[in-house]
């Protein structure tokens, strides 16, 4: 026993390996040079008197000593996991230093426009804000916050719903009529959205419905390079009302559309929770959330397009 907590980082190297599967991709991971993997993985087969890797020509694959150490290697990992969070809280003044958020795209800027509001009362707060579909690992301190659209089966995940995010359809104003429009004009109309590969995104089976086989012209990866695809005129698009209401140079089609509507959800890690800067950063975030919950669940009236004479548009989608 003593050998392997001595042998720590050969063990960190180790669990790599194994869930990476080769040696470039691991190095890759660790930040460490391709032979560093090899000879530390080397170097821990003989510290233990045991090999632990069949190295095939293309992958490293586990032994079944690999694989007995693998468990007791996951604990270690998981209890150095907790010691690194648990260690932040014993500071002399856990008001002041980092606190890092993860979050998609449009919950992100939304965070990023109102920063000055977060602050207001957290100077001592330094904020890093990190865009990703993909959840960071809270248990890693990869971010101490997280805002998402589901909620993760994920032990030690402490969940804070903040809100409902609407949805509704916007467009250039020289696109989107005045008058009510039926189904079967929207369906002829430009579209833009999301590509195939992100078609989960909210709003995105809605408008394949409309379109009834026909894909729409213009696809993206990314909430704001659609939301810059629509103020271009490159054809309507579904969008959060919290982006197509604020933006002057776009106009709504129609009510925010029913069944669309996703909840947004605040995730922490219990051995978090209750250290004050990340406590009072989560506070100042459901108070953000709940001071906006107009604008993001559509109430608001949108702002007028910069077009001469024109208003905003709440003409309601014949169906």
């Amino acid at each position: 026993m003593a050998v392997m907590i001595a042998a720590w980082d050969d063990l960190r190297i180790f669990l790599t390996l194994a869930r990476e599967g080769n040696l470039t991709a691991a190095a890759r991971k660790l930040g460490v040079s391709h032979p560093t993997v090899a000879r530390r993985a080397k170097a821990l087969e003989e510290a233990i008197g045991a090999r632990l890797f069949d190295r095939l020509p293309d992958r490293f694959v586990l032994t079944a000593a690999g694989e007995e150490l693998m468990a007791d290697a996951q604990a270690m990992e998981q209890a150095a996991e907790s010691i690194h969070r648990r260690s932040t809280g014993l500071a002399a003044d856990t008001t002041k230093g980092t606190v890092r958020i993860s979050a998609g795209e449009v919950m992100i800027s939304f965070l990023a426009l109102h920063m000055p509001r977060l602050r207001r009362d957290l100077q001592c707060v330094e904020f890093e804000l990190s865009q990703s579909h993909t959840p960071a690992n809270l248990s890693r301190r990869e971010a101490d916050l997280m805002i998402r659209e589901q909620v993760p089966d994920l032990a030690g995940i402490m969940t804070r719903r903040l809100g409902r995010v609407a949805y509704a359809v916007y467009g250039h104003p020289q696109l989107v009529p005045h008058a009510g429009v039926t189904r079967e004009a929207m369906r002829r109309m430009p579209w833009a959205g999301f590509d195939e590969s992100h078609n989960y995104m909210p709003g995105q089976r809605w408008l394949l419905d409309l379109l009834d086989g026909p894909r729409p012209a213009v696809r993206v990866n990314n909430w704001m390079i659609l939301h810059d695809a629509a103020r271009a005129g490159a054809g309507l698009a579904v969008l959060p009302c919290c982006l197509g209401d604020s933006d002057p140079d776009l106009r709504r089609l129609g009510a925010v559309l029913e069944d669309v509507a996703v909840d947004q959800w605040l995730l922490v890690h219990r051995d978090l929770r209750t250290l004050s800067r990340v406590r009072r950063v989560m506070d100042a975030v459901i108070e953000l959330f709940q001071e906006e919950r107009a604008a993001l669940e559509g109430l608001r009236l949108p702002l007028a397009p910069r077009e001469r004479g024109e208003g905003g548009c709440t003409d309601r989608l014949d169906r």
